[in-house]
């Protein structure tokens, strides 16, 4: 288990740098070098900018500050939880979304 964390924990964190670094994740990620818990993070990290670039720009159209400091506020404690999980082995999905992103996303 400790081997298959190591081979997969510098791919996981890569997938959290941008969404760009989730895409180099997933090729990162093919057939000799899969790993469980990369492919779980990957999900995540994916599922976290999607959903950033999906509803942010709804979100923008309220006009409002308090609106959009909120999506603000509630993408970055997602990003933090995940990447924190990431970065101590662990493999705990993110608040309210998270089994969403690990089923949407499986393929990966």
């Amino acid at each position: 288990m400790k081997e298959e964390l190591n081979k997969g924990k510098q791919t996981a964190i890569v997938s959290y740098l941008t969404i760009v670094g989730s895409i180099i994740a997933i090729f990162m990620n093919q057939e000799e070098n899969r790993s469980e818990f990369a492919s779980f993070h990957i999900r995540q990290a994916l599922g976290i900018f999607l959903t950033f670039f999906l509803l942010g720009y709804p979100v923008g159209y309220f006009d409002n500050w308090m609106v959009s400091a909120s999506f603000w506020i509630f993408i970055f404690i997602l990003w933090i939880y995940g990447f924190i999980n990431c970065l101590n082995g662990e493999m705990k999905i993110v608040p309210f979304l998270g089994e969403i992103y690990q089923k949407i996303f499986k393929s990966f």
